[in-house]
């Protein structure tokens, strides 16, 4: 059985104005991920995502690349209560 699980990605290096939130919703999407992404004032990016152990830890290592524009100089993952998403959205 796999176990879902919940977490949060602080993402931190350029990583607004380069299609970081439409790459990660197609990311999410294409691995069946759930949750939200969305830009913070100070210029990182928010990502809470749910999913299966294997399917979060491969979205987790692409958010530490993220698209072919980003540089990613840091990706904060905390692990948090679930949230039962219907599907991923860009807020």
């Amino acid at each position: 059985m796999n176990v879902v699980k919940h977490i949060s990605i602080i993402v931190s290096g350029r990583v607004q104005g380069v299609f970081f939130r439409v790459t990660t919703k197609a990311k999410a999407d294409e691995l069946g991920v759930k949750g939200f992404v969305k830009n913070l004032p100070d210029g990182r990016v928010y990502i809470e995502a749910e999913g299966d152990q294997k399917t979060l830890h491969e979205f987790e290592s692409w958010c530490k690349q993220g698209p072919p524009r980003a540089q990613v100089t840091q990706a904060d993952v905390t692990e948090g209560e679930l949230k039962f998403f219907a599907g991923f959205s860009i807020k």
